[in-house]
Protein backbone atom coordinates (compact mmCIF):
# COMPACT_ATOMS: atom_id res chain seq x y z
CA UNK A 1 0.00 0.00 0.00
CA UNK A 2 2.34 2.38 -1.14
CA UNK A 3 5.68 3.38 1.43
CA UNK A 4 5.83 6.00 4.38
CA UNK A 5 9.00 7.07 6.44
CA UNK A 6 9.69 5.38 9.71
CA UNK A 7 8.79 1.67 10.53
CA UNK A 8 5.41 0.36 11.19
CA UNK A 9 4.04 1.10 14.89
CA UNK A 10 6.87 3.62 15.63
CA UNK A 11 4.67 6.53 17.67
CA UNK A 12 4.66 10.04 18.15
CA UNK A 13 7.36 12.03 20.28
CA UNK A 14 10.77 10.70 18.54
CA UNK A 15 12.80 13.20 19.49
CA UNK A 16 16.43 11.72 20.41
CA UNK A 17 17.72 9.30 21.19
CA UNK A 18 15.50 5.83 21.46
CA UNK A 19 16.26 5.71 25.23
CA UNK A 20 14.78 9.52 25.54
CA UNK A 21 11.82 8.20 23.31
CA UNK A 22 11.00 5.06 25.64
CA UNK A 23 11.43 7.15 28.59
CA UNK A 24 9.11 9.65 27.40
CA UNK A 25 6.71 7.10 25.89
CA UNK A 26 6.29 4.81 29.34
CA UNK A 27 5.56 7.59 31.37
CA UNK A 28 2.50 8.19 29.50
CA UNK A 29 -0.30 6.85 32.01
CA UNK A 30 -1.75 5.41 28.55
CA UNK A 31 1.77 3.05 27.69
CA UNK A 32 0.75 -0.54 27.16
CA UNK A 33 0.56 0.08 23.61
CA UNK A 34 3.90 1.43 23.29
CA UNK A 35 5.54 -0.98 26.00
CA UNK A 36 4.67 -3.55 23.22
CA UNK A 37 5.64 -1.98 20.47
CA UNK A 38 9.30 -1.11 22.17
CA UNK A 39 9.41 -4.64 23.29
CA UNK A 40 9.20 -5.53 19.87
CA UNK A 41 12.37 -6.90 18.51
CA UNK A 42 11.46 -5.83 14.92
CA UNK A 43 10.90 -2.66 15.63
CA UNK A 44 13.78 -2.30 17.73
CA UNK A 45 15.79 -3.11 15.05
CA UNK A 46 14.64 -0.88 12.51
CA UNK A 47 14.12 2.33 14.55
CA UNK A 48 15.94 4.10 12.67
CA UNK A 49 14.11 6.34 9.50
CA UNK A 50 14.17 4.09 6.38
CA UNK A 51 11.73 3.30 3.63
CA UNK A 52 9.10 0.52 5.04
CA UNK A 53 6.77 -1.44 2.80
CA UNK A 54 3.30 -0.87 4.55
CA UNK A 55 1.39 -4.55 4.95
CA UNK A 56 -1.73 -5.16 6.37
CA UNK A 57 0.22 -6.15 9.31
CA UNK A 58 0.68 -2.73 10.34
CA UNK A 59 -3.08 -2.46 11.50
CA UNK A 60 -3.20 -5.71 13.03
CA UNK A 61 -0.15 -4.89 14.56
CA UNK A 62 -1.69 -2.23 16.46
CA UNK A 63 -5.01 -3.91 17.45
CA UNK A 64 -2.42 -6.44 18.87
CA UNK A 65 -0.52 -3.78 20.79
CA UNK A 66 -4.47 -2.67 22.24
CA UNK A 67 -4.03 0.87 20.60
CA UNK A 68 -6.96 3.09 21.88
CA UNK A 69 -7.73 6.20 19.63
CA UNK A 70 -10.77 8.17 18.98
CA UNK A 71 -11.91 10.39 16.02
CA UNK A 72 -11.87 13.61 17.22
CA UNK A 73 -9.58 16.59 15.00
CA UNK A 74 -12.86 19.14 15.00
CA UNK A 75 -11.83 18.77 18.86
CA UNK A 76 -8.56 19.47 18.65
CA UNK A 77 -9.31 22.23 15.38
CA UNK A 78 -11.96 24.19 17.89
CA UNK A 79 -9.40 24.90 20.17
CA UNK A 80 -8.28 27.13 18.06
CA UNK A 81 -10.10 30.76 17.41
CA UNK A 82 -9.71 30.98 13.86
CA UNK A 83 -11.12 27.65 12.89
CA UNK A 84 -12.53 29.08 9.38
CA UNK A 85 -8.98 30.47 8.29
CA UNK A 86 -7.46 26.87 9.14
CA UNK A 87 -9.73 24.99 7.03
CA UNK A 88 -8.58 26.91 4.17
CA UNK A 89 -5.11 26.65 4.92
CA UNK A 90 -3.76 22.72 4.45
CA UNK A 91 -0.43 23.88 6.69
CA UNK A 92 -2.30 24.84 9.54
CA UNK A 93 -4.77 21.94 8.92
CA UNK A 94 -2.19 19.23 8.48
CA UNK A 95 -1.04 20.53 11.60
CA UNK A 96 -4.36 20.31 13.49
CA UNK A 97 -4.17 16.67 12.09
CA UNK A 98 -0.75 15.84 13.03
CA UNK A 99 -1.44 17.55 16.65
CA UNK A 100 -4.76 15.37 17.21
CA UNK A 101 -2.76 12.00 16.37
CA UNK A 102 0.40 12.66 18.63
CA UNK A 103 -2.02 13.74 21.62
CA UNK A 104 -4.12 10.49 21.29
CA UNK A 105 -0.35 8.89 21.04
CA UNK A 106 -1.57 6.52 17.47
CA UNK A 107 0.36 6.81 14.16
CA UNK A 108 -2.58 6.92 12.05
CA UNK A 109 -3.31 10.55 10.84
CA UNK A 110 -6.74 10.22 10.18
CA UNK A 111 -8.22 14.18 8.69
CA UNK A 112 -10.79 16.61 9.80
CA UNK A 113 -14.46 15.08 8.45
CA UNK A 114 -16.61 17.32 6.99
CA UNK A 115 -19.58 15.60 5.31
CA UNK A 116 -20.78 19.01 3.80
CA UNK A 117 -17.31 19.32 2.08
CA UNK A 118 -17.70 17.69 -1.38
CA UNK A 119 -21.62 18.62 -1.54
CA UNK A 120 -20.13 21.82 -1.45
CA UNK A 121 -17.39 21.79 -3.75
CA UNK A 122 -19.13 19.93 -6.51
CA UNK A 123 -21.93 22.52 -6.80
CA UNK A 124 -19.86 25.16 -6.73
CA UNK A 125 -17.78 23.97 -9.87
CA UNK A 126 -21.66 23.46 -11.53
CA UNK A 127 -22.29 27.48 -11.17
CA UNK A 128 -24.64 27.06 -8.03
CA UNK A 129 -24.85 29.71 -5.69
CA UNK A 130 -22.98 29.33 -2.48
CA UNK A 131 -25.98 30.15 -0.51
CA UNK A 132 -28.45 27.94 -2.26
CA UNK A 133 -26.13 25.00 -2.11
CA UNK A 134 -27.14 23.47 1.47
CA UNK A 135 -30.48 22.97 0.64
CA UNK A 136 -29.85 22.35 -3.58
CA UNK A 137 -31.50 19.22 -4.64
CA UNK A 138 -31.23 17.82 -8.17
CA UNK A 139 -34.97 17.66 -9.35
CA UNK A 140 -33.54 15.58 -12.62
CA UNK A 141 -30.61 13.79 -13.60
CA UNK A 142 -27.55 15.68 -14.25
CA UNK A 143 -27.05 16.78 -18.04
CA UNK A 144 -24.31 15.87 -20.02
CA UNK A 145 -23.33 19.56 -20.22
CA UNK A 146 -23.20 19.12 -16.11
CA UNK A 147 -21.12 16.27 -16.81
CA UNK A 148 -18.46 17.93 -19.53
CA UNK A 149 -18.41 21.36 -16.99
CA UNK A 150 -17.63 19.19 -13.79
CA UNK A 151 -14.88 17.20 -16.08
CA UNK A 152 -13.01 20.24 -17.36
CA UNK A 153 -13.61 22.27 -14.02
CA UNK A 154 -12.11 19.42 -11.78
CA UNK A 155 -8.96 20.14 -13.56
CA UNK A 156 -8.63 24.11 -12.58
CA UNK A 157 -9.19 25.29 -9.04
CA UNK A 158 -10.97 23.80 -6.51
CA UNK A 159 -13.38 24.96 -3.77
CA UNK A 160 -10.47 26.35 -1.22
CA UNK A 161 -11.61 23.91 1.94
CA UNK A 162 -11.43 21.49 -0.42
CA UNK A 163 -8.13 22.07 -1.66
CA UNK A 164 -6.55 22.92 1.98
CA UNK A 165 -8.33 19.08 2.90
CA UNK A 166 -5.92 17.77 0.08
CA UNK A 167 -3.29 20.14 0.73
CA UNK A 168 -3.58 18.84 4.63
CA UNK A 169 -2.49 15.41 3.61
CA UNK A 170 0.18 16.30 1.77
CA UNK A 171 1.56 18.51 5.04
CA UNK A 172 1.31 15.75 7.34
CA UNK A 173 3.34 13.50 4.35
CA UNK A 174 6.35 16.09 4.20
CA UNK A 175 6.29 17.01 8.01
CA UNK A 176 5.26 13.94 10.17
CA UNK A 177 7.31 11.06 8.84
CA UNK A 178 7.00 8.88 12.11
CA UNK A 179 2.85 9.24 11.26
CA UNK A 180 0.63 7.30 8.45
CA UNK A 181 -0.88 10.13 6.00
CA UNK A 182 -4.73 9.48 5.19
CA UNK A 183 -7.13 11.12 3.24
CA UNK A 184 -10.63 11.09 3.63
CA UNK A 185 -13.74 11.57 1.32
CA UNK A 186 -17.69 10.76 2.20
CA UNK A 187 -18.79 7.89 0.13
CA UNK A 188 -20.86 8.13 -3.09
CA UNK A 189 -23.82 7.01 -1.25
CA UNK A 190 -24.21 9.02 0.93
CA UNK A 191 -23.23 12.33 -1.02
CA UNK A 192 -26.01 10.79 -3.37
CA UNK A 193 -28.24 11.72 -0.80
CA UNK A 194 -27.11 15.30 0.11
CA UNK A 195 -28.16 15.74 -3.23
CA UNK A 196 -31.60 14.43 -3.69
CA UNK A 197 -34.72 15.41 -1.98
CA UNK A 198 -36.00 12.27 -1.01
CA UNK A 199 -34.27 8.93 -1.98
CA UNK A 200 -35.61 6.97 -0.39
CA UNK A 201 -38.73 6.84 -2.60
CA UNK A 202 -36.80 6.04 -5.69
CA UNK A 203 -34.78 3.00 -4.17
CA UNK A 204 -38.14 1.63 -2.55
CA UNK A 205 -39.41 1.72 -6.50
CA UNK A 206 -36.38 0.17 -7.20
CA UNK A 207 -36.15 -2.80 -5.15
CA UNK A 208 -39.89 -3.12 -6.35
CA UNK A 209 -38.10 -4.44 -9.49
CA UNK A 210 -38.66 -0.80 -11.53
CA UNK A 211 -35.72 0.64 -13.50
CA UNK A 212 -34.73 4.46 -14.25
CA UNK A 213 -36.30 3.45 -17.35
CA UNK A 214 -39.40 3.07 -15.50
CA UNK A 215 -38.87 5.95 -13.22
CA UNK A 216 -37.70 9.59 -13.93
CA UNK A 217 -36.75 9.48 -10.28
CA UNK A 218 -34.71 5.95 -10.13
CA UNK A 219 -32.90 7.96 -13.25
CA UNK A 220 -31.95 11.09 -10.69
CA UNK A 221 -30.66 8.89 -8.21
CA UNK A 222 -28.80 6.98 -10.67
CA UNK A 223 -27.16 10.43 -12.79
CA UNK A 224 -26.39 11.87 -9.31
CA UNK A 225 -24.79 8.94 -8.16
CA UNK A 226 -22.26 8.96 -11.22
CA UNK A 227 -21.89 12.78 -10.73
CA UNK A 228 -20.94 11.99 -7.30
CA UNK A 229 -18.06 8.99 -7.70
CA UNK A 230 -16.60 10.46 -11.07
CA UNK A 231 -16.07 14.02 -8.24
CA UNK A 232 -14.80 11.60 -5.31
CA UNK A 233 -12.37 9.67 -7.25
CA UNK A 234 -10.83 13.19 -8.34
CA UNK A 235 -10.56 13.87 -4.86
CA UNK A 236 -9.25 10.70 -3.56
CA UNK A 237 -6.73 10.85 -6.43
CA UNK A 238 -5.40 14.21 -5.26
CA UNK A 239 -4.97 12.99 -1.73
CA UNK A 240 -2.90 9.78 -3.18
CA UNK A 241 -1.21 12.07 -5.29
CA UNK A 242 -0.05 13.85 -1.90
CA UNK A 243 1.20 11.48 -0.14
CA UNK A 244 -1.95 9.57 1.53
CA UNK A 245 -1.55 5.67 2.21
CA UNK A 246 -5.04 4.94 3.22
CA UNK A 247 -8.46 6.78 2.67
CA UNK A 248 -10.82 7.35 5.12
CA UNK A 249 -14.65 6.81 3.92
CA UNK A 250 -16.84 7.82 5.70
CA UNK A 251 -20.73 6.13 3.75
CA UNK A 252 -22.68 6.25 7.04
CA UNK A 253 -26.07 6.76 5.18
CA UNK A 254 -25.71 3.10 3.58
CA UNK A 255 -27.79 1.73 5.92
CA UNK A 256 -31.85 0.39 6.80
CA UNK A 257 -33.23 3.89 6.67
CA UNK A 258 -32.67 4.27 3.43
CA UNK A 259 -32.31 0.92 1.77
CA UNK A 260 -35.01 -1.59 2.95
CA UNK A 261 -33.88 -4.73 4.84
CA UNK A 262 -37.41 -6.19 3.49
CA UNK A 263 -36.38 -5.81 -0.16
CA UNK A 264 -32.64 -6.82 0.30
CA UNK A 265 -33.90 -10.20 2.37
CA UNK A 266 -36.59 -10.67 -0.74
CA UNK A 267 -33.71 -10.54 -3.24
CA UNK A 268 -33.94 -7.48 -4.22
CA UNK A 269 -30.00 -6.13 -5.63
CA UNK A 270 -30.63 -2.54 -4.18
CA UNK A 271 -28.01 -2.75 -2.08
CA UNK A 272 -25.46 -3.95 -4.73
CA UNK A 273 -26.79 -1.36 -7.43
CA UNK A 274 -26.79 1.72 -4.95
CA UNK A 275 -24.21 1.15 -2.83
CA UNK A 276 -21.48 -1.44 -3.29
CA UNK A 277 -21.49 -0.60 -7.21
CA UNK A 278 -19.94 2.47 -6.65
CA UNK A 279 -17.66 1.80 -3.31
CA UNK A 280 -16.37 -0.92 -5.62
CA UNK A 281 -14.98 1.50 -7.86
CA UNK A 282 -13.61 3.40 -4.96
CA UNK A 283 -11.70 0.12 -3.93
CA UNK A 284 -10.61 -0.92 -7.38
CA UNK A 285 -8.76 3.45 -7.49
CA UNK A 286 -7.50 2.34 -4.31
CA UNK A 287 -5.64 -0.86 -5.23
CA UNK A 288 -4.27 0.58 -8.52
CA UNK A 289 -2.13 2.26 -6.24
CA UNK A 290 -1.57 0.02 -3.28
CA UNK A 291 -3.67 2.65 -1.02
CA UNK A 292 -5.47 1.03 1.89
CA UNK A 293 -9.17 1.78 2.88
CA UNK A 294 -10.58 2.47 6.34
CA UNK A 295 -14.49 2.06 5.44
CA UNK A 296 -16.72 4.06 8.12
CA UNK A 297 -20.50 3.62 8.41
CA UNK A 298 -22.32 5.07 12.08
CA UNK A 299 -25.29 4.20 10.51
CA UNK A 300 -28.49 1.18 11.25
CA UNK A 301 -26.97 -1.69 10.21
CA UNK A 302 -28.31 -4.86 8.95
CA UNK A 303 -26.16 -8.40 9.49
CA UNK A 304 -26.33 -8.67 5.55
CA UNK A 305 -25.40 -5.23 5.24
CA UNK A 306 -22.11 -5.32 7.39
CA UNK A 307 -21.54 -8.76 5.16
CA UNK A 308 -21.51 -6.10 1.78
CA UNK A 309 -19.26 -4.04 3.47
CA UNK A 310 -16.67 -6.71 3.72
CA UNK A 311 -16.19 -7.65 0.00
CA UNK A 312 -14.31 -4.24 0.24
CA UNK A 313 -11.54 -5.69 2.50
CA UNK A 314 -11.05 -2.71 4.21
CA UNK A 315 -8.40 -2.77 6.43
CA UNK A 316 -10.05 -1.07 8.98
CA UNK A 317 -14.29 -1.25 9.58
CA UNK A 318 -15.51 1.34 11.59
CA UNK A 319 -19.13 1.03 12.95
CA UNK A 320 -21.36 2.92 14.78
CA UNK A 321 -22.65 2.22 18.71
CA UNK A 322 -25.90 0.28 17.64
CA UNK A 323 -23.50 -2.82 16.55
CA UNK A 324 -22.29 -5.43 18.77
CA UNK A 325 -18.78 -5.65 17.92
CA UNK A 326 -18.41 -8.84 18.99
CA UNK A 327 -21.17 -10.19 17.17
CA UNK A 328 -20.15 -8.68 13.99
CA UNK A 329 -16.66 -10.21 14.83
CA UNK A 330 -18.33 -13.46 13.12
CA UNK A 331 -18.98 -11.58 9.86
CA UNK A 332 -16.02 -9.90 9.36
CA UNK A 333 -12.97 -11.25 8.21
CA UNK A 334 -9.61 -11.68 10.81
CA UNK A 335 -7.57 -9.69 8.30
CA UNK A 336 -10.06 -6.50 8.89
CA UNK A 337 -9.45 -4.54 12.35
CA UNK A 338 -12.69 -3.49 13.34
CA UNK A 339 -12.88 -0.40 15.28
CA UNK A 340 -15.05 1.77 17.37
CA UNK A 341 -17.53 2.01 18.90
CA UNK A 342 -18.16 3.87 21.92
CA UNK A 343 -21.20 6.29 21.45
CA UNK A 344 -19.32 9.30 20.96
CA UNK A 345 -22.26 11.69 19.67
CA UNK A 346 -23.32 11.72 23.28
CA UNK A 347 -19.85 12.97 24.69
CA UNK A 348 -21.08 16.33 24.77
CA UNK A 349 -23.53 15.70 27.89
CA UNK A 350 -22.94 13.81 31.16
CA UNK A 351 -26.95 13.82 31.49
CA UNK A 352 -26.66 11.37 28.25
CA UNK A 353 -23.31 9.52 29.14
CA UNK A 354 -20.97 10.31 31.82
CA UNK A 355 -17.37 9.54 32.11
CA UNK A 356 -17.61 6.56 34.20
CA UNK A 357 -19.48 5.00 31.87
CA UNK A 358 -17.04 5.54 29.16
CA UNK A 359 -14.87 3.76 31.25
CA UNK A 360 -16.99 0.37 31.67
CA UNK A 361 -17.87 0.79 27.73
CA UNK A 362 -14.10 0.75 27.37
CA UNK A 363 -13.62 -2.44 29.55
CA UNK A 364 -16.08 -4.06 28.23
CA UNK A 365 -15.87 -3.81 24.70
CA UNK A 366 -12.14 -4.76 25.33
CA UNK A 367 -12.71 -7.90 27.18
CA UNK A 368 -15.43 -8.88 24.74
CA UNK A 369 -13.58 -8.64 21.83
CA UNK A 370 -10.24 -10.30 23.19
CA UNK A 371 -12.82 -13.40 24.10
CA UNK A 372 -14.14 -13.52 20.26
CA UNK A 373 -9.97 -13.14 18.91
CA UNK A 374 -10.85 -10.38 16.17
CA UNK A 375 -8.59 -7.62 15.78
CA UNK A 376 -9.83 -4.43 17.43
CA UNK A 377 -9.30 -0.70 18.06
CA UNK A 378 -11.30 0.64 20.86
CA UNK A 379 -12.51 3.50 20.05
CA UNK A 380 -15.84 5.84 18.56
CA UNK A 381 -18.40 5.51 16.69
CA UNK A 382 -18.01 8.60 14.31
CA UNK A 383 -15.97 11.77 14.40
CA UNK A 384 -16.46 13.72 17.93
CA UNK A 385 -17.93 16.95 16.90
CA UNK A 386 -16.66 20.13 19.65
CA UNK A 387 -20.03 21.65 20.91
CA UNK A 388 -19.58 25.15 22.35
CA UNK A 389 -19.87 24.88 26.31
CA UNK A 390 -19.19 21.28 26.29
CA UNK A 391 -15.61 21.11 25.34
CA UNK A 392 -14.67 20.14 29.31
CA UNK A 393 -17.70 17.00 28.90
CA UNK A 394 -16.16 15.97 25.73
CA UNK A 395 -12.42 15.81 26.50
CA UNK A 396 -13.05 14.29 30.21
CA UNK A 397 -14.74 11.11 27.81
CA UNK A 398 -12.31 11.00 25.59
CA UNK A 399 -9.07 10.76 27.97
CA UNK A 400 -11.34 8.13 29.86
CA UNK A 401 -11.72 6.10 26.40
CA UNK A 402 -7.43 6.28 26.38
CA UNK A 403 -7.15 5.60 29.82
CA UNK A 404 -9.98 2.41 30.53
Amino acid sequence: MGYIHLTPLIAPYYHASPDFYSARLLSNANCNYYQTIIRSKRIIETVEIMEAKMERKYYLDMAEAGMKMPVAADVMLHQHDDVDGILQDGARLGQVIIDTAEYFKTPLAIPHMDLELEKFALLTLLDIPAAEIPQYHFAIPPTPAQFAMLAERMQGALLPRLQAHIDSVGYVATNAPHLLPIGMSIGPFSLMTKMIADPIVPIALAGSGLTAKDEDEIAVVEGVLELGIQFILHSIRLQIANGAKAIFIAEPAANRVFLSPNQIDAGSDIFEHFVMKYMLRVKKLLDEHDVDLIFHCCGELENSMVTYFTQLDPAIMSLGSSRRLWEDAALVPKTTVLYGNLPSKRFYSDALITRMNIIQQSRELITRMKAVGHPFILGTECDVLSVPGCETAIMAKLDALMTA
